[in-house]
């Protein structure tokens, strides 16, 4: 008898060895899941305080003017030619509101320079940026000290043709502008020596639309593409929206006519040489050349153009949905199947869509439908627009939206909350079977001794 209890007395320590061996094994794969567990919510948790800031200070960067009612149109249009841009003007009613809000005299806006402050000679020409129908923009440095502190500058250069009083009504909708962190800023101007030139602000990433075709494959690859891309149209949406409570019509919003100096933060409109100043459409008219005629870019136009010469902020609008899907395709011309004018122009007006690609987050794809919604009075205005990307921005600090992306969340860290609640049952049975096999031994160890 006393030879067995040894037996027995020297067998426990070994079965409880082993099995406090499994368990600290045990214990330290439930601390190291728990470990990661809580450092992926720390990392979660950093994100969210990381985008809660930035929709912070978009929505202290956000313009806060209050703007008028966006019924206001223009009134119809009469250009001899579909292919060309027609002077612009008011319904009476827009004529007694400019009256209202300009009860000054009418150079008001007027650039008045008597000698010019910057020449052609004082730059050196960097890069070129784009070149459009008015002129080319250039990246380029002060040859003789700064203008206004800029030492770097974006320079337009106007084209031979483009007249001085063109230039003038550009500058004085540019100075109208005052400041807009989403409007680029007119430094200086020359419209007394040719080659005419505007000093804006320097840029470095050039156009939006290079941008996004440069940096195409790594664009593709960032997870975060659509809320890049929703961000900057945030920002071109406030940008526009500042344009409307001046009473300025773009008349040329194009993805081309963005600048870029740090995506999507930093997005900037640009190029108003097609721009109308509804103020002082009125002052203007008796002065306006009648022969003159500046061609348009049809593939952003709205139909009611086409049919009634007619564009009015909506029209801007409905340029605002063609940017959104330039953006989406990286760059690419809007219908892209048609090739010559009439067709263009064929069939906008017979309701012919851009179709958006698979990508696009149905958000902007419904945006985009709303943009070109018929007749214009149903399409959104800016103050619109921006509230519903400042919702989508928001709607992505708090998480997955539809039941998609909630499974797709649940199957991500599923393994992560299961595999700590498997280790918690497994050392539970364990050691109940600890505690049976125990009291069997000792059962089994009595009645040896009986």
């Amino acid at each position: 008898m006393s030879s067995n209890s040894t037996t027995n007395l020297s067998n426990q320590p070994a079965g409880a060895s082993s099995l406090d061996l499994l368990h600290y094994i045990l214990i330290g794969i439930s601390v190291l899941a728990v470990l990661i567990v809580l450092l992926s919510g720390i990392l979660c948790f950093k994100k969210y305080r990381s985008q809660n800031k930035t929709i912070q200070q978009l929505r202290r960067e956000k313009s806060a003017a209050v703007l008028p009612h966006d019924s206001l149109p223009l009134s119809p249009i009469s250009p001899q030619s579909l292919l060309v841009m027609p002077s612009l003007d008011t319904s009476a009613e827009t004529h007694q509101h400019a009256q209202q809000r300009k009860p000054s005299g009418r150079l008001i806006w007027r650039p008045s320079q008597q000698k010019p402050q910057v020449a052609r000679t004082d730059l050196k020409l960097i890069q070129l940026i784009k070149a459009g129908r008015e002129g080319a923009f250039y990246r380029a440095r002060m040859l003789r000290g700064t203008c206004k502190g800029h030492s770097f500058v974006t320079c337009k250069i106007a084209k031979e043709g483009i007249t001085s009083k063109q230039l003038e009504t550009e500058v004085s909708i540019m100075r109208k502008l005052v400041y807009h962190k989403n409007v680029l800023q007119l430094l200086d101007w020359n419209t007394t020596e040719k080659p005419f030139v505007l000093i804006m602000e320097v840029v470095s990433y050039g156009t939006l639309r290079s941008f996004v075709q440069t940096h195409h494959e790594k664009l593709s690859a960032e997870p975060e593409i659509q809320n890049l891309f929703t961000i900057a149209s945030y920002h071109i949406a406030l940008a526009m929206e500042h344009l409307r409570s001046k009473m300025v019509i773009h008349c040329d919003l194009a993805l081309r006519n963005i600048l870029v100096s740090r995506f999507p933060w930093e997005i900037k409109v640009a190029e108003f040489g097609l721009a109308r100043d509804l103020t002082r459409m009125r002052s203007r008219r008796s002065t306006r050349k009648k022969h003159h005629r500046e061609r348009v870019p049809l593939r952003w136009y709205p139909p009611e153009y086409f049919r009634n010469s007619y564009y009015s902020f909506k029209g801007d609008v409905w340029a605002f949905g063609i940017v959104l899907w330039e953006m989406q395709t990286f760059g690419s011309l809007p219908y892209p199947n048609l090739e010559t004018s009439d067709q263009v122009v064929y069939h906008i007006c017979a309701g012919t869509r851009n179709v958006g690609p698979d990508s696009c987050r149905p958000e902007i794809l419904q945006i985009m439908k709303d943009c070109w919604l018929e007749p214009y009075t149903a399409r959104p205005s800016f103050s619109d627009l921006v509230k519903i990307l400042e919702s989508i921005i928001e709607n992505d600090l708090v998480g997955p939206q539809t039941s998609k992306e909630r499974w797709t969340l649940v199957a991500v860290y599923a393994p992560y909350l299961i595999i700590p609640f498997l280790l918690l049952l497994t050392m539970l049975f364990s050691s109940t079977y600890n505690s049976t096999s125990k009291g069997a031994n000792a059962s089994s160890g009595s009645k040896k001794r009986r």
